[in-house]
């Protein structure tokens, strides 16, 4: 994916590999081995998400395809590209992005047992499509605008398959996320592939109390390629040998972090279907708690908390949190942003230093029935000291003299 001229955000996924359609498909949703490895499977048991939106911001989602239809519920174009609806998928390097994002998320199957089906395969789909590859408005700017409407429109959980290969983000994020968790909406993440130059986590996954998601291969070890570390890495699931519906009905075997997110994005809505008591730091937490932790004991810049377990999220019983696990945008912004938007002044050669004023200690004069007969502190200080020295210079010159003056006397009598 080439970088964006005006707002440097990437797709987080590798190239794509297109794969014939099987003529029976349940070869297709055999390949899916993520739904019984990872508890999808189970979970449907409790819930397949009813009820909550997955805001997919990215290319656009083709929502005519069999496993989509009826699952894109709403969206709009930020690109000033594509469908006023989102369906239509923009950009020159991978139009098919966002359509492959959708159906990991909440692909709804082609019929009992065929086609992809989603983590959440109940949830509904919002698209919004933005550009990648400038424009008048710049990728960040239309992400920017793309959270807010995702928030306006309702949306449960926000999928965010997309890096800017920076530790740091515009400052325009700062109150579009923040209106975001505010409002109760998980954000999730990719944090993007070595394979398409991203050697570390970059923004939206470096932002406080964002749920970034970490890839691993088909034998849940962490993806060189197709993944990427950092400390603000929340879970990993599986990014290699990935299975989606591209634009148009094909089936597409693809890799990257970016199939990876849409995944936990689904288990958020499994989630928050059946807790619709817990707000999103509660939600967040069920995920991160009830993952296997793997690598370094506790959450690691590798695999964070660890593999997603699904049906642990939905069904575990989890103790509540009063705080989101993966950190506070808020206080972020409060700590970071006043520090930057707060110059300390430096003093000039041409400029007089204004007069400090200090307020006298409230005990510094000893008060009587007739006033402070005793001298304050200011007044030994300003007046008594300098007196107290003139006083004792008078008296060696005047011993002096007296001195001289016997002197004087002695030497007379003595002629």
């Amino acid at each position: 994916m080439k970088r964006s001229v005006a707002g440097a955000v990437l797709l987080a996924s590798l190239a794509s590999v297109l794969v014939a359609t099987p003529a029976h498909a349940d070869a297709v949703r055999d390949q899916e081995y993520w739904l019984a490895e990872y508890g999808i499977e189970a979970a449907w048991n409790t819930t397949k998400g009813a009820g909550v939106t997955i805001a997919v911001i990215d290319t656009g989602v083709d929502g005519t395809v069999t496993e989509l239809v009826g699952a894109v519920t709403g969206g709009t174009d930020f690109s000033g590209l594509g469908a006023p609806d989102g369906q239509t998928p923009v950009g020159d390097d991978n139009p098919a992005h966002g359509t492959l994002v959708a159906s990991l998320a909440a692909g709804r199957g082609t019929g009992t047992g065929t086609g992809v089906i989603g983590a959440a395969p109940e949830a509904n789909i919002l698209a919004i499509s933005i550009g990648f590859t400038g424009g008048p408005v710049s990728s960040d700017e239309q992400i920017a605008q793309a959270v807010r409407y995702a928030v306006d429109q309702g949306a449960d959980v926000i999928n965010l398959s997309l890096t800017r290969e920076t530790l740091d983000w515009p400052v325009s994020w700062d109150s579009a996320f923040l209106y975001a968790m505010d409002n109760d909406v998980v954000v999730v993440a990719a944090a993007g592939n070595r394979g398409s130059g991203t050697t570390s986590v970059g923004a939206p996954a470096t932002m406080p109390g964002v749920l970034t998601v970490a890839g691993v291969d088909v034998n849940g070890v962490a993806s060189f390629n197709a993944s990427t570390q950092g400390i603000t890495i929340g879970v990993s699931a599986p990014s290699e040998d990935l299975v989606g519906v591209a634009p148009g009905g094909s089936h597409v075997l693809w890799n990257g972090t970016s199939g990876a997110t849409p995944i936990v994005a689904g288990i958020v809505a499994l989630v928050r279907a059946a807790h619709p008591e817990l707000d999103a730091a509660n939600v967040i937490n069920r995920i991160v708690t009830t993952a296997h932790d793997t690598g370094d004991p506790g959450p690691d810049a590798i695999y964070g908390y660890g593999l997603i377990d699904a049906d642990d999220a939905v069904n575990a019983q989890v103790p509540l949190v009063d705080s989101n696990p993966m950190g506070s945008l808020a206080e972020w912004i409060t700590v970071y942003r006043r520090a930057e938007s707060t110059p300390v002044p430096l003093p000039t050669t041409d400029s007089t230093p204004e007069p400090v004023v200090v307020a006298e200690p409230e005990n510094a004069g000893i008060a009587s029935p007739l006033g402070t007969i005793l001298p304050t502190v200011s007044m030994l200080r300003n007046v008594g000291i300098p007196l107290a020295v003139y006083a004792i210079f008078l008296t060696i010159l005047a011993g002096w003299g007296v001195a001289a003056w016997r002197r004087f006397r002695s030497m007379r009598q003595t002629e």
